[in-house]
């Protein structure tokens, strides 16, 4: 019989969310995911089956109806492009899809999201 799960998934997505959104994909560790989310590594692998997977579910959520609105939403799209998108085919859909569907201001919104984190 398995164990229930003492974490729910919106939560541990939220707080990857903030780390991811922070620190970057690339530079967000197991460990670190692991100290944010407050899961077990083995639960963290269950759950979600890697840190790929938790962060394409993380953006997935975060390019809901309306994350233009969201700067958390913008900062999680930015680096997805800057880090995963050449690489990464699913997560270059999900980007392209969220652009394609938000309007023309995005390419405004995303460069200057893009100049407040150069000061």
């Amino acid at each position: 019989m398995a164990r229930p799960r003492n974490f729910t998934e919106d939560a541990v997505l939220a707080q990857a969310a903030d780390l991811f959104a922070r620190l970057g994909y690339n530079a967000a560790s197991i460990d670190d995911l692991l100290a944010a989310t407050g899961l077990q590594r083995g639960s963290l692998y269950k759950a979600f089956g890697s840190k790929r997977n938790l962060f394409e579910k993380v953006l997935a959520g975060a390019l809901a109806p309306g994350w233009t609105a969201r700067p958390a939403a913008v900062d999680l799209l930015i680096v997805a492009l800057k880090e995963l998108v050449p690489d990464d085919a699913p997560i270059a859909g999900l980007c392209r899809q969220a652009i394609a569907e938000s309007g023309p201001e995005t390419a405004h919104l995303l460069g200057a999201r893009l100049l407040e984190h150069l000061n």
